[in-house]
């Protein structure tokens, strides 16, 4: 009887034991996330501090939150509209879960290679292509761009100046509506202003957007907004050139805040970046990798991202305007927002 009871609180302890050994166990690690995501650039590179940058950013941001594994994101550059099927259809062929074109050169591509690969999804940001596999983002650039034409018809008025300028990447009615609600902003608080405006032709050329800020400038150009994407950022070179040397000029950018891009005095922190027209890509490409990943991929549907969601507008912080400046921006992004104001989206005649 003895040896029965001992047995028995024997085999009762190693079960004891291997309980608690189960329950200190850790519970098993979840599994990694598997969503794959590709970029494929516009012309003028991933680093063109502005819209093929703001677009990355905005997955490099989802991929991060989303856990994903370097290599789940990555992306294709294209140095010609001829890169732009050959790229697409690689990440098509690649079978990755969302693949992303920012610029509205991508339009007649991104319908062709949606055909070819029915069951893949894909994001065109600043165009619309109606297939049940693409979700479209476009963009109020009217609305923002006559936030910042305020901005500077304001400091040139306030500085004694009466010339601003754009300058315009290619001349195409998206470009234009930047040019629009830019000399919309300005008459409105400065009818006497007189704007210049160039296009360059390519959104890819600095030494063009530089040379172009040159005859402006020359010309009388107080400020310049550019909408053209690197090009624009030899016109922002030319201005922290000119303002080291004595001779203030102002940059206006586009796209993200590129107030670092227009730093000429790095102890100081000084900048020759008035403000900047933020086109929030980075938004864009950062809700519709999350959407598709969460199984609600928007495919065939077209977001708008205007002042009044705040996918354009100025950014929080504009170390170079003045409080009165900024609060005159916020009185016409209300009226914007509100719908008492609205901003034609081509240029006057």
């Amino acid at each position: 009887m003895k040896r029965v009871i001992v047995a028995t609180i024997a085999t009762l302890a190693v079960f004891s034991m291997a309980f608690v050994s189960c329950a200190q166990k850790k519970p098993a690690a979840a599994p990694a996330p598997t969503f794959r995501i590709g970029l494929v650039t516009d012309i003028g590179g991933i680093d063109d501090k502005s819209f093929n940058q703001g677009t990355w950013e905005g997955v490099v941001r989802f991929a991060k939150e989303a856990g994903l594994k370097e290599g789940d994101y990555k992306y294709l550059q294209s140095k010609a509209e001829a890169d732009y099927i050959p790229n697409l259809s690689t990440f098509s062929d690649e079978k990755l879960d969302l693949i992303a074109a920012p610029g509205f050169l991508f339009e007649k591509s991104m319908a062709e290679v949606a055909d070819k690969y029915p069951n893949n999804k894909y994001l065109i940001i600043d165009s619309v292509v109606a297939k049940p596999n693409v979700a479209s983002a476009v963009f109020a650039e009217h609305e923002g761009s006559f936030l910042v034409g305020v901005a500077a018809g304001l400091k040139a008025k306030a500085d004694g100046k009466n010339i601003v300028g754009f300058l315009g990447g290619m001349q195409f009615p998206l470009i234009e509506k930047f040019q629009a609600g830019f000399e919309q902003g300005v008459k409105a608080v400065y009818p006497e202003c007189k704007i210049l405006v160039d296009y360059a032709g390519d959104f890819g050329a600095p030494d063009k957007g530089q040379a172009i800020a040159q005859k402006q400038f020359n010309a009388g150009a107080y400020i310049i907004f550019h909408a053209a994407g690197g090009t624009g950022n030899g016109m922002i070179k030319e201005a922290k050139e000119r303002t080291v040397k004595g001779d203030v000029r102002w940059a206006i950018g586009v796209d993200k805040d590129q107030y670092a891009d227009g730093i000429y005095d790095e102890a100081n922190k000084k900048s020759a970046v008035l403000t900047s027209m933020m086109k929030r890509v980075d938004v864009a490409a950062h809700d519709v990798a999350k959407m598709t990943m969460e199984g609600k991929f928007p495919g065939g549907q077209t977001l708008v991202f205007s002042v009044a969601n705040k996918g354009v507008g100025i950014p929080e912080t504009n170390p170079n305007l003045s409080d009165d400046i900024v609060a005159k921006v916020k009185e016409y992004e209300a009226k914007i927002a509100s719908g008492e104001l609205k901003v034609s989206e081509t240029p006057a005649k």
